[in-house]
């Protein structure tokens, strides 16, 4: 089932979210649902406060990046392979010189931006069986991992942008807000009277 992907302003946004333990309601369904919800918008991640559940969980599928020609065929290989659900993930380092890539985000249609973030990290997490794993990963892998982890954390991608930036981009996070852009895949606003 897909489900409406709750836009910039509402405040479940900007909670830290709490951890879940494995007799979570329906997960498997949720997860189910989550990833229906992000392929129906064309995401490459979504974390669960976008669709209004203040809980510690994201899913990344990166293969959509695995067409980029600028890439290595290795790189494009392990895009390409990227598919993976996160519970209760803790960023423990992130490391490297810090890099700018464009990213957007399913909350905040049809904003994207330069974000600088570190190339390489360490996450702990558990899977949606609640084993728990420590893996590192870099490049695009782990720039995906960090704009889904900075969710669960309350924090958008928009919050690591210059004050001057966000100055600028005032007026179209008002718009999306408030319902007045479009988009082709079902969004809750927070400042409607009536959802979509």
């Amino acid at each position: 089932m897909i489900l409406p992907i709750v836009a910039y302003g509402d405040a479940v946004l900007k909670k830290k979210a709490i951890a879940i333990d494995k007799d979570y309601p329906d997960l498997s369904g949720l997860i189910e649902n989550m990833y229906e919800t992000m392929y129906g918008a064309y995401g490459v991640g979504l974390a669960a406060p976008q669709i209004g559940l203040a809980i510690r969980m994201f899913m990344v599928d990166t293969s959509p990046f695995a067409d980029d020609e600028s890439l290595s065929k290795e790189e494009q290989e392990a895009l390409k392979n990227f598919k993976k659900t996160f519970v209760n993930a803790q960023i423990l380092e992130e490391e490297g010189e810090e890099w700018a890539f464009n990213e957007g985000c399913l909350s905040i249609p049809d904003v994207r931006e330069d974000v600088y973030r570190k190339p390489k990290i360490k996450i702990q997490y558990q899977d949606e069986n609640f084993n728990t794993h420590v893996e590192d990963y870099d490049g695009l892998i782990a720039r995906v991992i960090q704009h889904e982890y900075d969710h669960i954390e309350g924090v958008l991608f928009t919050d690591k942008l210059s004050s001057f930036k966000k100055r600028l981009l005032k007026g179209r996070l008002t718009n999306i807000a408030k319902g007045k852009i479009k988009i082709d895949y079902r969004m809750r606003f927070p400042l409607m009277s009536k959802k979509r």
